[in-house]
């Protein structure tokens, strides 16, 4: 499979109205799996920061056995299936693996991926340092990997991390 170059592009204020449109599509025709709302997670969700201009989005489905039919609705619908992690997750693409536009993950609700995945946006949303930081990394990740999509994944990897367990290791101590 030939891989896009990574390219991190300016914040668009367009991302949330594609998320929306598109999160209408998903929730629609995977209903009879979905077990509450799409959420749009990653950069793109995450309002002044600069991310690959693909929409990421994560519905909530009760498992991954029980939602095994939900991948032929899925490529129904636009969707590419790739066995990407899937003891963790059903990842799609769309319209295909070369050129992306969006990324579906149907994930196990209230799992630790879904959990993480929401405790990392949301602290990005809410922390303009934080923001501008992980911003700082992406961009010079995407030069130094800007053909290996797998490495600058794996590079953001303990930034995220750390962001993560402060965000939960404090939800669950003050709990």
């Amino acid at each position: 499979m030939v891989e896009a170059s990574i390219e991190v592009v300016e914040y668009s204020p367009e991302w949330p109205e594609l998320f929306a449109h598109e999160q209408e599509i998903i929730a629609k025709s995977l209903a009879p799996w979905l077990v509450g709302p799409p959420e749009h997670i990653g950069s793109t969700a995450v309002p002044c920061l600069a991310a690959k201009p693909v929409i990421d989005i994560m519905a909530p489905v009760s498992s991954l056995a029980s939602s095994e039919a939900a991948i032929a609705a899925a490529e129904y619908i636009g969707y590419v299936h790739f066995p990407y992690k899937p003891q963790l997750m059903h990842w799609f693409c769309k319209p295909s693996p070369e050129f992306r536009t969006h990324h579906l993950h149907l994930v196990p609700l209230g799992s630790r991926l879904w959990r993480e995945r929401l405790a990392f946006r949301d602290a990005l949303r809410s922390n303009a340092a934080l923001r501008a930081e992980y911003q700082s990394l992406k961009l010079r990740l995407a030069v130094q990997h800007r053909h290996d999509r797998e490495a600058y994944t794996d590079a953001k990897s303990p930034f995220v991390v750390q962001v993560v367990q402060a965000v939960l290791g404090a939800q669950g101590s003050a709990a």
